[in-house]
Order: C-alpha cells, then structure tokens, then sequence
C-alpha cells in the first residue's frame, strides 16, 4: 500500500501542504475549521506523522510533565483528564511521574526539560522540598513550570487552584444553618498548603459565628482513608463530641463513615460529616456524601491552557500568574439537621 504524504493530506483538505504543517506542529495558530478539515483528512488518506522528525524540526517534544504527589489516588484522575483532553486537541501527550521520585534532587525534574523529553511542567504536589523549589526557579526553563491545585506559598510559579479558603467557610456555614454548633474539623497532613488554607479559614468561620472550638475538634489526618478511620477512633473517644464534622477530603471524610458504621454509629443520625472536593465515589458513597466540590475537570483543562501560552509564547508577559476557580456545595445525605438525641 502507498503511504500516504502530506501532499495527499492537502489535496483531501483542500490546502495547501503549508497550512496541513502550520496545522499538524502547531494547531492553535490556525482556525478551528482548518483545523476540523485537516483533522478529517489525516483519517481519510491515514496519514501518520513522522514525530522524531516533526520533534527535531520545531525543536519541541510536543509532550508535558504531570507530576503528582500520589499515584494511587483517585482525587488527580480527573484532573489528569482536563490536562491530556486540552493537550491532545493540540497533538502534545502527557507524560506522568510521581514527585516520590525526584523530592531529593530537582535536578532530575530539570533534567526532563533539557533532555527534549518535555516541554513543559504541571506539578500537582505543593510539598517539594524548598531546595527542589529554589532550584527549579533558577532553572533556564522556569517559565514552563507551572502548579496546579497545589501551590507553594512565596515561589514565583503561576498556578491554577480553587476557592480553598471559600470552601471552608461555605462548610462551616452549611452545618450552622442546619443547627450545629459542636463542629469538629478533620484536617490534611502537617506542611501541606491545602491543609493549612482550610483549617486557618475554618477556624476563622468559626470564630466568627462565636462558636466555641475546643483544641481536641481540630483532628489531624493526611487526606486517606485510613486517617479518616483513626480519626473516627479519636471522635467516638470524646467526652464532649462534636455533632458535626468538616473533612478536609472526600477520602478523609470516608474512612471516617465507614469506621463510625462499624461502630454502629450513623451518619446523619448521630453526626453529620462532610468532605471537600467531590469525588466521583461521594454520590455513589452510603450515605452519599455532602462536599464541597471543585470542578478537577476545569482545573486540569486551564492549568494545560495556561501552560500551552507559554510554551507556544515563551517570549510573551503573561498578565495571569494565578487561575483561582469557584467551588460550591454539594447537598447530599451525610448531613441533616441538629435534632435533640444528638445534643443530650
């Protein structure tokens, strides 16, 4: 079978071969409709891209570092898939790595960028080591570097990230409307951002409201399911238990339940429990979970958006160093209103 050209691709798109290589190296340069048309010829005379030359030609990988803190969990699915379905309308891959790796040396993350095997970076873990931080600012391609969800406090990096501290107080405000007063707030792990912005803005909301907060409400956990179990372990223990409790994740929020069902506490009845960020599980979860949801498919789509502009237009000021995006409530069964046997 004859292997079909670039020529052949132009003729069934009805362009020149100039604009079907304008379209295949660099697609947000030319309109959608030309785009749509190459796109449709590529799969008519199947065409298949040369990509080492294609690389060696525009000097680029056409491919992205996402770097996450935890392989394994299931929070960073969906925002992997904003990432790679915003990378692919524009011919780059992603390519996936655990920061578990590289927390030593940030000089194997620098490595990815100047070996051609990335052009650009999205780092999902706020918790890099200041040193691996410090290194990757100094580094020459600093300004492909970029954080998403995460972030770290006093480094230059854009970032993309959501309403943390509006959140906390939206879940704080919901338990209160619905007649708690006792409320508990399970937290992430010590150092990380995320953990810090919520407890800080929960513990303010609450402050606000004049609502008493005793030391031993505020439970340490790590954003797992298992913390989530022990920390169940440590409500069932109190003497003055809280009848409402804020998890700083779904996952968290969780293990929490699921512990309390052994016990044969249950939630709503005997305390109401919410999480952050939604997950696909908290509709399906018994009973269905309230969170505060952040929209993982927006933040993975203009983390990649954000990133792209500045790989294409390394050369360009970009005015927007930081995307914050809304959250809102999800009502859902895990909580209900105060009633009297859970004050006695």
């Amino acid at each position: 079978m004859k292997t079909s050209t670039l020529q052949d691709v132009a003729r069934v798109a009805k362009v020149s071969t100039a604009t079907v290589s304008r379209t295949l190296s660099n697609p947000d340069v030319v309109s959608e409709s030309t785009r749509r048309r190459v796109s449709e010829a590529v799969k008519v005379t199947g065409y298949r891209i040369n990509r080492a030359a294609r690389n060696l030609r525009t000097q680029r990988a056409h491919s992205v570092l996402v770097l996450l803190p935890n392989l394994a969990n299931p929070f960073f699915a969906t925002i992997l898939e904003g990432i790679s379905r915003h990378l692919s309308q524009l011919g780059y891959s992603m390519l996936i790595a655990s920061t578990k790796q590289v927390h030593d040396s940030g000089e194997r993350l620098i490595d990815y960028l100047d070996d051609a095997r990335a052009d650009g970076m999205i780092i999902l873990d706020g918790g890099l080591a200041p040193e691996v931080v410090e290194m990757l600012a100094a580094a020459p391609q600093a300004k492909r570097i970029l954080f998403a969800c995460e972030w770290v406090d006093g480094a230059s990096f854009p970032s993309v990230r959501c309403q943390n501290r509006q959140g906390a107080r939206v879940a704080v405000s919901h338990l209160y409307e619905l007649g708690h007063r006792k409320i508990a707030h399970l937290t992430g792990p010590e150092g990380n951002v995320l953990m810090h912005t919520r407890m800080d803005a929960f513990v303010l909301e609450m402050a606000a409201r004049d609502l008493e907060l005793k030391p031993e409400w505020i439970i340490p956990g790590d954003f797992s399911l298992s913390a989530g179990c022990h920390a169940a372990k440590a409500w069932v223990a109190m003497q003055d238990r809280p009848t409402a409790v804020f998890c700083a994740s779904d996952q968290l929020a969780m293990g929490f339940i699921a512990e309390l069902s052994r016990r044969d506490v249950k939630v709503p009845d005997d305390v109401s429990v919410m999480g952050f960020d939604d997950i696909e599980l908290a509709e399906q979860f018994i009973p269905p979970l309230t969170s505060i949801r952040q929209d993982r498919l927006l933040i993975g789509e203009t983390a990649a958006k954000m990133l792209m502009e500045r790989i294409v237009s390394p050369d360009v000021e970009h005015s927007s160093s930081a995307a914050v995006l809304p959250v809102s409530l999800v009502t859902r069964e895990s909580t209900a209103p105060l009633v009297a046997a859970q004050t006695e």
